[in-house]
């Protein structure tokens, strides 16, 4: 176990809507300096398709993608024990202000990434934020019991991207 600390910015500008958390970023994600960085991660396959929008290869066409989309994305965890990418070994946890963040913002609607990541922003964040999160499946390689067509089918419920609110 070592003790990390979060090193990305938030993704989000003043138009984002929406809010979609993970925990912490993975040994991949830190290496390259960005979410989602693990390429056998589906994350950007699936926003990609409830978007319309190219799957992004580069960092900037990712950040493109989601600020025109409305999103932004960030994680719960600030810094915490882990032991390499693995969720389930996080301990100690300290969180990022997700509070500050939202009231900065016009995001209306959070959702977590999984369950670990829903979990956390329970314990941690809503009592602050006053904000419920929405649970999606998780878009992890280690969640391999859900196809990629599954998993977009299930986070179809905000393709809509909260555009009409």
């Amino acid at each position: 176990m070592e003790r990390i600390s979060h090193e990305l910015d938030p993704v989000y500008d003043e138009n984002s809507r929406i809010l979609i958390l993970g925990t912490f970023p993975s040994v991949k994600s830190r290496q390259q300096r960005f979410y989602y960085g693990n390429p056998q991660n589906r994350f950007w396959k699936v926003t990609a398709a409830l978007t319309g929008w190219e799957i992004p290869e580069t960092i900037e066409e990712k950040k493109r993608m989601l600020l025109a989309n409305g999103i932004a994305i960030w994680d719960v965890i600030a810094s915490c024990e882990i032991k390499g990418s693995s969720d389930s070994s996080i301990r100690n946890v300290i969180a990022n202000d997700i509070a500050g963040l939202l009231a900065g913002s016009r995001i209306r609607t959070i959702y977590a990434n999984g369950d670990k990541a829903y979990r956390l922003y329970q314990r941690y964040c809503e009592e602050s934020t006053g904000m419920a999160a929405i649970r999606l499946p998780s878009t992890s390689p280690a969640n391999a019991a859900w196809s990629l067509e599954r998993l977009v089918e299930a986070w179809r419920g905000i393709d809509r991207w909260d555009k009409e609110a």
